[in-house]
């Protein structure tokens, strides 16, 4: 499975991640330039889809055990 390489390679993951932050922090600045309430909420929905993304590992592989 492609997602089970992605979120289990740290090399890949990592670089993911930092896309995913560097589009998160371009929507933030888009999000406090608009005006137009269609488009703060089309850009509020890219952040949630955004957000959701960087939780991917925890579903793909489940919620992390801690260390006893």
């Amino acid at each position: 499975m492609i997602i089970k390489q992605l979120v289990n390679s740290t090399a890949l993951w990592d670089a993911f991640n930092k896309e995913l932050d560097e589009r998160i922090a371009f929507a933030h600045k888009q999000l406090s330039q608009r005006d137009e309430s269609l488009e703060i909420y089309r850009l509020q929905g890219e952040l949630r889809a955004l957000h959701s993304l960087k939780l991917l590992r925890d579903k793909v592989n489940g919620p992390r055990k801690e260390a006893r």
